[in-house]
């Protein structure tokens, strides 16, 4: 009798038409056997590198020449063809492993409602607190028995929460990186004894008021706790401490925030964290724009391409996709204060690693960065990549505290050409 090899990608070849059959029809210019094929380098974490305040992509990973183009000259990359800022040479030299998105497009230039589309794919809608894709994504994967941290960190700053899915996966913040998190130690007088007689006081008091309240965030609150205590015990605690580094390492990343935040994202990835969020502030520059964009590209450059370097050596940039963007772009037009103002109809990102085709530009927008002249790129589309590569259905639903079935993107479909 002869035995066939069952392997997960006959499975899911079996199964295209089945619970994977949407999102599979959803791939843009991929077959079923492309699409199966790709489930089997699923990425496992998220690096989301977030420019809060907008930059401008015109100054960045855009450059144009002209009257309004700026001070700024463009280098040469290692895309054959490809320029971007000569203040990011180091990223010119990590940019094989770039695929350079020039061709985002959104409805949304007001920095709330945006930056609420740039982390949900959704725009706000009064009805329906939507989750980010970082909590979808934590909710997806579950707790793992071998990791005590919280499956989505954000550093810098608070990234958007987990909407209907609870506060279990709204993000841990870390508001400035390089040490452990506040609050992990026992407080004045408390050893870890009575740490444990308070918890179970704690855990009784809360379940006679869930028995006679029946009210469902108890049970979410709980589990935050029980991570928390998790967390607090864990060795895996270290991660957080940059000290351990060796200092040549640190002085690559370079002496911000940013970079100590970019060097805690690859510590994460390493400890196995599913999705880290770094936020680099400041780039809302409707004043001075060159002088400070300058000053952000100098913080950018070092740190974000050092993450893609150690993650390579290390053997984890397969494993782990790094998407760089904001709220959306600036003007292409200088204004009066020598600044760029808001510009969400054509703006730039950029992804690195887990499974995406390095090397490449996407679309692209006309001369003078005003408007998008090839490939466009809507924001639900491009979150539809992200979530495909980390084995996530973007058609996939849950019921929202409304009742209604919200899926993972608004009707967004992978783009296929950005996928390896």
């Amino acid at each position: 009798m002869t035995h066939t090899k069952t392997t997960r990608r006959t499975l899911l070849r079996g199964s295209i038409a089945g619970a994977f059959g949407l999102a599979l029809s959803g791939m843009r210019g991929a077959s079923a056997e492309q699409a199966a094929d790709q489930l089997d380098a699923v990425a496992k974490h998220l690096i989301v590198l977030w420019m809060n305040g907008g930059p401008s992509h015109v100054d960045t990973f855009d450059p144009k020449t002209g009257r309004d183009a700026g001070p700024f000259k463009s280098i040469d990359t290692r895309i054959p063809g490809a320029k971007i800022c000569e203040h990011l040479p180091q990223l010119a030299d990590q940019a094989d492993k770039l695929a350079i998105v020039r061709s985002v497009t959104s409805k949304e230039g007001n920095h709330q409602r945006a930056r609420y589309l740039g982390h949900t794919g959704y725009a706000p809608n009064p009805t329906v607190q939507h989750p980010s894709l970082g909590a979808w994504l934590s909710a997806e994967r579950g707790s793992s028995a071998s990791l005590a941290l919280p499956g989505f960190i954000s550093v810098g700053g608070p990234s958007v929460g987990g909407g209907f899915l609870g506060a279990a996966h709204a993000p841990f913040v870390i508001r400035k990186p390089g040490g452990l998190p506040q609050n992990v130690g026992y407080g004045f007088g408390v050893d870890s004894g009575r740490f444990d007689r308070r918890k179970k006081a704690l855990d009784f008091l809360e379940q006679r008021f869930a028995a006679s309240t029946a009210d469902p965030s108890v049970d979410a609150r709980r589990a935050v706790y029980d991570r928390a205590q998790r967390m607090m015990r864990s060795q895996q605690i270290s991660a957080f401490d940059l000290d351990t580094e060796p200092q040549a390492v640190r002085d690559a990343y370079g002496d911000s925030d940013f970079g100590r935040g970019c060097l805690l994202a690859r510590r994460l990835v390493e400890t196995g964290a599913p999705v880290i969020e770094v936020a680099l502030d400041g780039w809302d520059t409707h004043q001075n724009n060159f002088d400070r964009t300058q000053k952000l590209m100098n913080q950018l450059d070092p740190a974000m391409a050092s993450l893609l370097r150690e993650l390579d050596e290390r053997d984890k940039l397969d494993q782990t996709l790094v998407l760089w963007m904001g709220e959306f772009g600036r003007s292409p037009r200088i204004n009066g204060r020598e600044g760029r103002d808001h510009h969400p109809r054509a703006w730039s990102a950029v992804l690195a690693g887990g499974g995406i085709r390095g090397g490449i530009v996407h679309g692209a927008t006309d001369a003078t960065g005003d408007r998008v002249a090839d490939k466009p790129v809507q924001l639900p589309d491009l979150f539809a990549t992200v979530a495909w590569q980390l084995g996530l259905d973007p058609s996939k639903s849950r019921i929202s505290n409304g009742g209604r079935p919200i899926s993972v993107t608004d009707s967004g479909a992978a783009i296929r050409a950005l996928i390896a």
